[in-house]
C-alpha cells in the first residue's frame, strides 16, 4: 500500500514538471502576444482551425493556443491567468481533474482547454451544479470566446427543442448536469432524428467535478409516464404505520413489549417485528401477510414505515406550498422535480396529508456514472477531489492532479472542539460566534441539516445578532448571500455545501480583523464536503481560520464514534455539560469514522454501476437499433422480414418438439391466422404433412408475400418506410419501457438471492440477459402481428 501511494505521489510531482515546463513555453510568449493587435490576435482562430485539418493534433498547437487566450482574456476580461492556472488548464485538456483550492480562479483556468478543444468544431461541454452557474459562466466568459471567434450555447431546462439544437450547435456549450443527461434520454426516445437535440458526446469540463460524479453518481435520471395507481393504498397503509408502537431495543423484553418495528440507524433500514405482522394481519384481515397476492400491500406498508420513520421533515425533504420537495443532503438545496421512486414520495405525501400524486412508470433512465463515461474525453475541476482519487481512477479513468496555489495558503485550520451533548456545543457556537461578531470579523457557519440552521438562527435572534440564512427553504438568494459572506460584521449561516462556485471575497478591513472564520458546527460523513466548507476561508493567500464544533450526540458520532471517545470524555467530564476536548486525537477519531463511512459510500456507488452496466449494455443495444430504423433512408424490408422469420422460425420450434404425435398443428395454425395472413390462406396449407424446415419456409413466402401486397396498396416507396418505421418504433418503445420496470422490480428483489449463497450481482446479469432476449424476441413478434395483420393507410405519420 505504501509504495502504491509513493507512486502516486510520484505521479503527481512528474505531471507537474511536465505541465510546468508546457506553462513556462505558454509564458515565453507573452511579450509577442502582447504585442499583437486585436485584429492578429482573434486572426490566429480560423489559423489555428486550418492547422487542425491540415493534420495538426492539438497538442500541436496547444502553448500558441493558451497564449492567445490568456492575451485575449487580459483585453476582454482584464483578467490574466498565472502560471498555475496555466498549468490546470494543461491537466484539464489532458483528461485529468485539476484539483484547486478555492479562490484560484477555476472559471478562468477552464478557458484554455475549452477554446483549445473547441477548435476542432466537435463541441465542447461546459458542466455546471445549477443554472445560475452556467448563466454566469456563459454570460461573463462568452464574451471572451465570442470575441476569439468562437460561439457559445446556453442550455437551460426552460428552452424549446429547438433553443436547446441551437445551443448544442454552438462550439462551446454551458450545461447542468442533468440537463444534459435528460436531453440525451429524450434524444432517444425520438421519432424523426430532426427532433434530437443532442451531437456526439465530444469533451467536457465539469466545475464541482466531486458534487457531479460522486456525490449524485447514485442518482438515476428517469423519465417517466403516468402508472395507474390509486391514492387508497397509500392512505390505508400510512393510516396503520401510525398506529404502531417503536420497539424499545430492550434485550430483556418480551417480544410483546419490544414494539411493532424496529430500524437499525447504520443503514437505515426498517422493518416488522412479529408482533407488528400479526397487528397488520388482523388489520387487513390477512392469514398471512407474506402471501404472494399480498405483495402490492406489503410493498406499501414497507414505504409507509420508511416515510414515518426514517424520512425526516426539514432534513431529508421540506414540504413547500403543498408539495413533498427533496433536499439533498450534501447541498442542502431542494432538488426541483425530483421525486423518490418506487412509491416512497407517495408514502410520504400521505404521511405529510398533502395531495399524493400519481405514480410513474419508467420510459427511461440513465446514471451521471455511465452518461459522462461516454464523452470521449472528460475533464474536472474542484477544490476537493484527493480524498476520492481511487474511485475517480476506477470509474472514470482520470487522475487527481493537485494544483499548487498561487500563492501560499495563510489559514489556521484549529483541531476540533467536542461537546458531551447538543446543548453544550450550540451554546459554545453562539458564544464564539458573539466574541468574534463584537470585533466585526465576518463568519461563515456551516450546518449538515436545515433544523439545525434553524436552531442556530433562533439562539442569534435571542442575542441580537443579525444574521442571514441560506438553506434548501431559499437557495434561490444564494449567490447573492454567499458572496457578502466576506463583508464586515457579516454573520452567514450556510448547510455544508452551499454556494459552490461562488467566491466569497474579503470587504475592506477583514484581512486586519483575521479575514473570515469558518465554524462548522457538525461533521459531515465525507471529509471533502468539510475540506470544502473549510476551503471558503483563506482564498489567494488570505488570512481565515477554520474550527468544527462536535458533540456525542451528533448523527456521525451517534453512527461511527468509537467506545473509546465516549469513555474519554465521561471520564474527564464528570457529568459536566460545559466540559470540552480540543485535541487532534478527536480530530483523527471523527477523520477514522468518516474514512469508513466513505469507503462503504463507494462500494455502494461502486455496486450500483455494476448493476446499471448490465442496462448500459442492453441501452446502447436498443438506442442503437431505434436510431438505424429512424436513419434509414431507402427501405426496412430487409429488418422487417428477419425480425419474421425470427418469430416463425421460433414459433415452429415451440409448436413441433418431440415427435410427431405431440406436435400441436393447431396452436400453429392459430398463431400463422392471428399474426401472419388471412384464415382462408392459412387453410391451404397442409402444415401437418410437412417437415419442421418445409414449414418455416412455407410461411416465409407467405410473410414475403402480404409484405409485396402491402407495398403494392401504397402509391410511394417513402409511405411504405414511414409505415415500417411506425410499427417497429412504437413495438420497440413499449416493450423496452416494461423491461426497464422489470428490470428494476428484477433489481430490488435479488438481494435475496444472497441468502441462498448466491451471488445477486452474478444472478442479476444472468437473469437480466434472459429478460433481453425475451423482450427481443417479443419485440419480434410484436411487430410482426402488427405489421402483417394492420390495415395499411395512405399519409401514415409516426
Amino acid at each position: 500500500m505504501a509504495n502504491f501511494l509513493r507512486k502516486l505521489v510520484d505521479n503527481d510531482k512528474h505531471e507537474l514538471k511536465r505541465f510546468e515546463a508546457i506553462a513556462d513555453r505558454v509564458e515565453a510568449l507573452a511579450e509577442e502576444y502582447s504585442a499583437m493587435s486585436d485584429e492578429e490576435l482573434q486572426g490566429n482562430t480560423p489559423k489555428f482551425k486550418e492547422r487542425l485539418k491540415n493534420g495538426e493534433t492539438l497538442d500541436d498547437i496547444l502553448v500558441e493556443a493558451f497564449a492567445t487566450v490568456r492575451e485575449g482574456a487580459k483585453r476582454v476580461l482584464g483578467l490574466y491567468p498565472f502560471k498555475v492556472q496555466i498549468i490546470g488548464g494543461i491537466s484539464l485538456h489532458e483528461g485529468n481533474i485539476s484539483e484547486m483550492m478555492t479562490g484560484e480562479g477555476k472559471t478562468l483556468t477552464a478557458t484554455m482547454p475549452v477554446y483549445l478543444n473547441a477548435l476542432e468544431g466537435q463541441g465542447v461541454h461546459v458542466v455546471t451544479v445549477n443554472e445560475y452557474l452556467s448563466t454566469r459562466d456563459a454570460t461573463e466568459m462568452g464574451q471572451l470566446y465570442n470575441w476569439l471567434g468562437l460561439s457559445v450555447g446556453l442550455n437551460l431546462n426552460s428552452k424549446s427543442p429547438d433553443e436547446k439544437r441551437e445551443a448544442y450547435q454552438a462550439d462551446i456549450t454551458y450545461s447542468t448536469n442533468s440537463e444534459l443527461g435528460f436531453d440525451y434520454l429524450r434524444d432517444n426516445m425520438v421519432v424523426y432524428k430532426d427532433q434530437m437535440v443532442q451531437r456526439p458526446l465530444n469533451y467536457a469540463v465539469i466545475d464541482e467535478v466531486d458534487s457531479i460524479l460522486i456525490d449524485e453518481a447514485r442518482t438515476p435520471l428517469i423519465i417517466s409516464g403516468q402508472a395507474f395507481q390509486g391514492s387508497g393504498d397509500y392512505l390505508r397503509a400510512d393510516r396503520f404505520v401510525k398506529s404502531l408502537v417503536a420497539d424499545t431495543t430492550d434485550p430483556k423484553a418480551t417480544d410483546e413489549e419490544n414494539g411493532d418495528y424496529k430500524i437499525d440507524w447504520p443503514t437505515k433500514t426498517i422493518s416488522l417485528t412479529n408482533q407488528g405482522i400479526k397487528k397488520a394481519e388482523k388489520n387487513f384481515g390477512l392469514n398471512n401477510l407474506y402471501d404472494i397476492e399480498n405483495a402490492s400491500l406489503v410493498h406499501h406498508i414497507d414505504q409507509a414505515l420508511r416515510a414515518n420513520y426514517i424520512m425526516l421533515n426539514d432534513i431529508d425533504y421540506v414540504v413547500q406550498d403543498g408539495e413533498v420537495m427533496i433536499v439533498d443532503s450534501f447541498t442542502g438545496r431542494v432538488m426541483e422535480g425530483r421525486r423518490y421512486s418506487d412509491g416512497l414520495h407517495q408514502a410520504i405525501e400521505a404521511k405529510e396529508g398533502v395531495k399524493i400524486q400519481e405514480e410513474n412508470k419508467t420510459q427511461a433512465t440513465i446514471t451521471y456514472q455511465n452518461y459522462f463515461r461516454m464523452y470521449k474525453k472528460l475533464s474536472g475541476m474542484t477544490g476537493t477531489a484527493k480524498t476520492e482519487e481511487e474511485e475517480f481512477r476506477e470509474i472514470y479513468n482520470m487522475q487527481v492532479i493537485t494544483i499548487p496555489t498561487n500563492r501560499p495558503l495563510a489559514r489556521v485550520d484549529q483541531p476540533d472542539l467536542l461537546y458531551p451533548t447538543l446543548d453544550s456545543k450550540f451554546a459554545a457556537v453562539v458564544k464564539e460566534i458573539k466574541a468574534r461578531h463584537d470585533v466585526g470579523q465576518p463568519m461563515l457557519i456551516g450546518t449538515v441539516a436545515i433544523e439545525s440552521s434553524e436552531r442556530l438562527s433562533h439562539l442569534l435572534d435571542q442575542e441580537g445578532i443579525p444574521h442571514a440564512v441560506l438553506n434548501a427553504k431559499n437557495h434561490f438568494k444564494e449567490a447573492e448571500i454567499v458572496m457578502n459572506a466576506g463583508q464586515r460584521g457579516a454573520v452567514t449561516i450556510a448547510t455544508n455545501m452551499a454556494g459552490r462556485g461562488t467566491d466569497i471575497k474579503l470587504g475592506p478591513g477583514v484581512k486586519e480583523l483575521g479575514g473570515l472564520a469558518v465554524i462548522g458546527t457538525e461533521r459531515h460523513e465525507s471529509r471533502r464536503i468539510d475540506n470544502q466548507l473549510r476551503g471558503r476561508s483563506g482564498r489567494q493567500g488570505d488570512p481565515g481560520e477554520t474550527r468544527f464544533y462536535l458533540s456525542l450526540e451528533d448523527d456521525l458520532m451517534k453512527r461511527f464514534g468509537s467506545e473509546k471517545v465516549k469513555s474519554f470524555l465521561d471520564r474527564i467530564s464528570n457529568n459536566d455539560d460545559d466540559k470540552v476536548i480540543e485535541s487532534r486525537l478527536i480530530t483523527r477519531q471523527v477523520e477514522g469514522a468518516q474514512k469508513r463511512v466513505e469507503g462503504n459510500n463507494y462500494d455502494t456507488r461502486k455496486q450500483t454501476l455494476q448493476y446499471d452496466d448490465v442496462m448500459r449494455t442492453q441501452r446502447e443495444i436498443i438506442y442503437g437499433e431505434r436510431m438505424h430504423v429512424i436513419d434509414e433512408q431507402e427501405s426496412l424490408k430487409d429488418v422487417l422480414l428477419g425480425m419474421v422469420n425470427r418469430t416463425i422460425s421460433h414459433q415452429v420450434d415451440l409448436y413441433t418438439q418431440g415427435n410427431k404425435d405431440t406436435w400441436n398443428i393447431d396452436a400453429l395454425y392459430d398463431f400463422v391466422i392471428s399474426s401472419i395472413t388471412s384464415e382462408e390462406k392459412a387453410k391451404q396449407l397442409d402444415l401437418g404433412s410437412m417437415t419442421p424446415e418445409e414449414m418455416k419456409e412455407a410461411l416465409n413466402k407467405l410473410a414475403s408475400e402480404n409484405y409485396n401486397e402491402k407495398q403494392d396498396m401504397l402509391s410511394d416507396a417513402s409511405q411504405m418506410l414511414e409505415f415500417e418505421k411506425v410499427v417497429i418504433l412504437r413495438v420497440v418503445d413499449e416493450r423496452w419501457t416494461d423491461h426497464i420496470d422489470a428490470m428494476d422490480q428484477l433489481r430490488q428483489s435479488i438481494g435475496l438471492r444472497g441468502y441462498g449463497q448466491l451471488n445477486p450481482l452474478v444472478e442479476y446479469q444472468e437473469a437480466g440477459y434472459q429478460m433481453f432476449e425475451e423482450m427481443v424476441a417479443n419485440i419480434e413478434f410484436d411487430a410482426t402481428r402488427l405489421f402483417m395483420k394492420a390495415q395499411i393507410r395512405q399519409n401514415i405519420r409516426r
